[in-house]
């Protein structure tokens, strides 16, 4: 049985491509219909209220129980509210960090925004969903504002001093972009101390600097359906390594963004593998069999600059007892070779494009 309360599912994978005009919002639609017709899964499109270890039934909202043997639990983020963005502040500055309306609003204040204008990203400290997500963004918004408002420019209020992929976006930054984008760390007046959602004003340690465009991505914490399961301790849920098993509440497994499984980034990717782990797992549990051990996982990121520039991550991970090991040491993953010729990163992009569209079709087909 599979319980989701949205009938279709925005992917926030390549959004930023429909936020710079590159694909329509329909690209990253994605609906449950082959994963009922063709693998014979009920899907109950309701909202979850809470999981239930107790009586091991996961609750729905419309006062429906449904007792499970094991249950997987995907739960997503929520947001930190705070420096004068609240709940509700999403409708004058997005965070567009949950794709769907947000990622339409922000896409259209973009291109209201006048040639000229100031596109300002406030990006949140770690850990958060996608750590390259609001680089990419930032990218592709620049190559919008290269092509239909060159006059205009991009400052990033970062709330850490450094990022992931920082090398290689900074290199294409430069080579296609040049001052179009002034990134600030925390140390370096980055720094956020209140911010007004509405008038779209940023006061820092240096000042206060009025957006035209504010995009304003809050630290992040688990969904309110892990806190409301008592599968949290802190922000994030802790997890058996090995399954993705709670550590709170015995035969629900916690997948995706809301897992502590660092080293492992909050990606869509490192979900997907988790997926498959805590699956290969249950299944040999429930047919009393030994499970995987070590089980080995991976990530793979490709962003996009520009529309012809990717740069990629890739990693292998193994589980072992309380803790996930990045077996880097061992030679596995890697990044894209800096100062790479254009024919590379063209390549690079393409694959970018093919990850996407594989991802979407191992998910939903």
């Amino acid at each position: 049985i599979l319980i989701e309360q949205n009938k279709d599912y925005y992917t926030c994978p390549f959004s930023n491509t429909v936020i710079a005009g590159m694909n329509k919002i329909d690209y990253i639609k994605h609906d449950y219909k082959t994963l009922e017709s063709k693998y014979n899964i009920i899907v109950k499109h309701e909202k979850v209220k809470k999981v239930d270890g107790a009586i091991n039934s996961v609750i729905l909202e419309n006062g429906e129980i449904i007792p499970y043997t094991k249950a997987i639990v995907a739960p997503g983020i929520d947001f930190k509210y705070d420096k004068g963005y609240v709940e509700g502040s999403e409708e004058y500055s997005p965070h567009a960090y949950k794709a769907g309306a947000q990622t339409t609003l922000l896409t259209e204040q973009l291109q209201n925004m006048k040639d000229g204008g100031t596109f300002i990203m406030v990006a949140p400290k770690n850990p958060f969903r996608c750590p390259p997500g609001p680089y990419e963004r930032v990218s592709l918004v620049a190559h919008y504002l290269k092509q239909n408002k060159p006059n205009s420019k991009i400052i990033i209020l970062d709330q850490k001093n450094n990022f992931s992929k920082q090398g290689l976006f900074q290199e294409g930054w430069e080579k296609l972009y040049k001052d179009m984008i002034d990134w600030r760390s925390s140390e370096f007046g980055g720094k956020v101390i209140s911010v007004n959602p509405k008038t779209k004003v940023i006061k820092t340690e240096d000042g206060e600097i009025q957006a035209d465009v504010l995009n304003y991505i809050p630290e992040q914490k688990a969904g309110k359906l892990a806190f409301d399961s008592g599968l949290t301790d802190g922000d994030w849920c802790p997890i058996n390594t090995k399954t993705f098993e709670s550590k709170l509440v015995k035969d629900v497994y916690v997948l995706g963004d809301a897992s502590e499984s660092s080293p492992m980034p909050k990606s869509g990717f490192s979900a997907n593998s988790q997926g498959k782990i805590a699956a290969l797992q249950i299944s040999r549990i429930l047919a009393k069999q030994a499970i995987i051990n070590p089980p080995k996982l991976a990530n793979t990121c490709y962003s996009l600059v520009a529309p012809n520039y990717g740069i990629s991550i890739a990693a292998v991970y193994e589980a072992h007892e309380d803790k996930i090991i990045d077996l880097k040491e061992l030679g596995a993953g890697g990044l894209s070779p800096s100062y790479a010729d254009a024919g590379f990163r063209m390549q690079e992009a393409e694959y970018a494009v093919g990850w996407y569209k594989n991802q979407m079709a191992d998910i939903f087909k």
